[in-house]
């Protein structure tokens, strides 16, 4: 599952923050992180091994941002078996037999309860 987030996410980083989401496949609301901020943002490094240092530290903010919205958007997400979209806990519905988005739940004639539902 987690597999499919990371080549769901959709990249809005730039050179002084990092941000990442996939929406749902249904109602389109975006998971992901919150903007995080590389730690050397509006500083510029003064020689060529000062580049090189912040390179390797915005590579390894990039990568921890990414990995905390990949686990992040897990929380939210699950994959329909039916139309193999990705799913929000509010668009998702557990079924008797096998759990499906609601756009597919209601194609079929599946009854089911929404993970979440609004009135949680």
């Amino acid at each position: 599952m987690k597999n499919l987030i990371e080549l769901a996410l959709e990249d809005l980083s730039s050179s002084d923050y990092f941000l990442f989401q996939t929406h749902c496949g249904i109602c389109t609301v975006a998971y992901g992180n919150r903007t995080v901020r590389f730690s050397k943002a509006g500083e510029e490094p003064v020689t060529e091994q000062k580049k090189l240092l912040f390179d390797a530290l915005y590579d390894q903010e990039y990568r921890t941002a990414r990995q905390s919205a990949v686990r992040s958007a897990a929380e939210h997400l699950n994959l329909c078996p039916v139309c193999r979209r990705l799913a929000c806990n509010r668009c998702f519905l557990i079924c008797e037999n096998l759990d499906l988005c609601v756009e597919c739940a209601e194609r079929l004639g599946v009854k089911g309860d929404l993970v979440i539902s609004d009135s949680v």
